[in-house]
């Protein structure tokens, strides 16, 4: 399976593509994407501009609750992408 193109919040209609995409990966390897944590580290590793100097900070301090809590949750994750770099017009389905 083909990995997520990479994600620069340039765009906001690509936020849906982008968390599609890995959620895609998530499905087809349950065994390695089990957790919540496992879906997120990865998926940072995908994020590149705007989307990177976001993320940045939060990974320099993985023991920062805050930090801790994005990067733990992927539901959170998902959320803070959609509410950053997101089409703020757009109707979301969860």
């Amino acid at each position: 399976m083909k990995a997520p193109e990479c994600f620069d919040g340039t765009q906001p209609f690509k936020v849906r593509s982008f968390i599609q995409s890995c959620q895609l990966i998530f499905h087809n390897d349950p065994a390695n994407f089990s957790q919540h944590r496992e879906k997120v580290l990865p998926s940072t590793s995908l994020l590149i501009g705007r989307t990177a100097k976001w993320i940045e900070p939060y990974l320099s301090n993985l023991t920062n609750q805050d930090a801790s809590y994005l990067l733990s949750s992927w539901t959170f994750f998902e959320s803070q992408l959609f509410a950053l770099f997101g089409d703020p017009n757009e109707v979301r389905k969860s």
